[in-house]
């Protein structure tokens, strides 16, 4: 294009001054890559209102394809390749002519590029880059331009002799091998803020899913990755240091990567099913777990409580809940809150999920006898003021937690129950005396993990009253409705069309005193314990819950789908 030509449909835009416009001039030639999002946003202007802008100078349509439904074969015209090489993505065919959709409409060698890969006319049709991205990523799968690489390069691959295998994969060519799909799925995840990857072998296909702030979510792949899951699943191995050959029991292994600066370390699972062995992935930010008091979603009496607790000079102090309720970075955090240089803090975990300065953190390893049982012992000879335990689970740990409590030691550890007075009854469970519970236990939190609503598109509910009868049933405080809104998720670019971002917690706190200990002496039901505590004050998780919900923070259905009907009967 004619330099007055390219400085004239600027001027058109109306976007522009004529100084911006002398500006933007050698930015753009000096990329030689048309009108570039970066180059433009340079200027102040948004990316999509320039293109519809042009769109209108050029006569051409501009398109929002953030729930386009585009039919497959005229995805099939075009190579995955080509689609997320150029930014590109077919959207319609009309008399013949394929029309595509571009961000970059003056890119040189578009238009030839593509009449030689579809042998036919071309129109095209302006959108925006991130919906182009987000579209070909939802429409062709993650991965797809590498998988077809892939396909291309088969003869190189040795997808059934394992012999060969890892030296095969050695000699692939990073850009286009399995080697960057594995990396693309795990940078996906990351871009999405998920804490787990799943991949599933199924009869007829490799599904891929993402838990994102606690759910599930399935993630688009190319149609032909069941033929690659053997190599696939292999190259996690082989990053992971597990054995290859060995597909018939379950292993554990860790990657340990490095992502725009961040460090990753990510933890392996697999496990053989009928259909091939199923690998998950967790992944854990170091350094993420680093949070204060005022960060984990505690209302104020609570953290009050809870601040004293934690600067006791003695006693347990369990945090509860099921696996994924975030008991682990609530560990953390009270032990970010207390750590200072007159305080020796010594911490058994498996695995260390977090490294800590100023913290003697050791791992466990089950294998050569270093388990928890035998860490605490050596703790005690180790002059602790606190001693972190990341998971009681035998009597033999209880007991050794419980005499370094007695014995002037604060210490912090979690359980597996469902509700604070639960963690009484396993502790006797476990065969511990009643009065060591009683004498030793000074406070128990339990807790669940809820969805933050976006704030950036969380919309006002419009309650009628069969809707209020309805919340009424569930125990929710409807009278408080005259002075709060509660709000619905609705799903933006913000948030990925979730209606969600980040996570909070909901929590109760069991403090045992006076009120409680004789309870315990007498191994009375946890029903009871739980009764007890409430008549002196204790809040059940729902009561938090419907709080944060009156607050805008959560949902109803968020707190329903965390916390059981039997927790707010107190």
């Amino acid at each position: 294009m004619q330099t007055s030509q390219l400085d004239s449909l600027l001027q058109q835009t109306g976007l522009f001054t004529s100084e911006q416009v002398a500006a933007l001039f050698p930015a753009l030639l000096e990329s030689g890559s048309g009108f570039t999002g970066s180059v433009v946003e340079q200027t102040g202007v948004r990316e999509e209102l320039f293109l519809e802008k042009l769109a209108e100078v050029m006569g051409l349509p501009f398109m929002r394809l953030a729930k386009a439904e585009i039919d497959a074969g005229l995805l099939a015209k075009i190579p995955p390749k080509a689609v997320f090489q150029y930014n590109i993505i077919p959207v319609s065919e009309v008399s013949g002519a394929l029309c595509i959709a571009t961000a970059n409409p003056l890119q040189p060698g578009l238009i030839d590029a593509m009449r030689l890969v579809t042998g036919g006319r071309i129109k095209l049709a302006l959108s925006s880059s991130a919906d182009i991205a987000a579209a070909a990523k939802r429409l062709y799968g993650v991965g797809a331009e590498t998988l077809d690489r892939m396909m291309q390069d088969d003869d190189r691959i040795n997808l059934d002799e394992e012999g060969l295998f890892r030296q095969d994969l050695s000699e692939l060519d990073q850009e286009a091998s399995v080697v960057k799909f594995v990396n693309q799925i795990i940078w996906e995840a990351h871009q999405n803020r998920a804490t787990d990857i799943h991949i599933e072998p199924m009869e007829t296909d490799l599904r891929i899913r993402y838990r994102i702030d606690g759910v599930l979510h399935q993630t688009p792949v190319p149609a032909a990755l069941k033929r690659f899951q053997s190599s696939i699943i292999s190259r996690i191995k082989v990053m992971s240091n597990m054995d290859i050959a060995e597909k018939r029991l379950p292993q554990d292994g860790r990657i340990s990567l490095r992502i725009q600066g961040e460090e990753i370390d990510v933890r392996v699972s697999t496990m053989p099913t009928v259909y091939g062995e199923s690998v998950s992935l967790r992944l854990l930010l170091r350094g993420s777990g680093m949070i204060n008091m005022d960060q984990l979603g505690l209302g104020a009496a609570d953290e009050k409580i809870l601040k004293k607790m934690i600067t006791r000079p003695h006693g347990i102090l369990l945090c509860t809940g099921p696996t994924g309720s975030g008991k682990s970075t609530s560990l953390y955090a009270w032990l970010h809150t207390i750590n200072s240089v007159d305080i020796r803090i010594m911490s058994a975990e498996d695995p260390i999920e977090y490294e800590m300065a100023g913290i003697n953190q050791v791992q466990m390893k089950p294998e050569i006898g270093l388990t928890f049982a035998h860490a605490l012992r050596t703790f005690l000879r180790q002059d602790p003021d606190v001693i972190m335990v990341g998971e009681i689970r035998d009597r033999e740990t209880a007991e050794i937690a419980i005499r370094a409590a007695l014995t002037g030691h604060l210490v912090f550890s979690t359980l597996h129950t469902n509700d604070s007075a639960a963690s009484i009854s396993r502790l006797l469970d476990m065969g511990i005396e009643p009065f060591l519970v009683a004498s030793s236990v000074e406070g128990i939190v339990a807790q669940r993990l809820v969805r933050r609503l976006c704030k950036a598109c969380r919309k006002p509910v419009d309650l009628d009253d069969l809707k209020k009868e309805v919340l009424r049933k569930e125990g929710f405080p409807v009278e408080k409705l005259a002075s709060h809104t509660i709000y619905e998720p609705t799903g933006c670019d913000e948030c990925r069309g979730s209606g969600f971002k980040g996570r909070t917690g909901i929590y109760e706190i069991l403090i045992v005193d006076d009120h409680i200990r004789p309870l315990i002496i007498d191994r009375s039901a946890a029903s009871e314990i739980r009764h007890e505590a409430a008549r002196h004050g204790l809040h059940p998780l729902r009561e938090d819950g419907w709080n944060k919900v009156l607050d805008g923070v959560t949902t109803v259905e968020e707190i329903l789908r965390v916390t059981e009907e039997s927790e707010e009967q107190v």
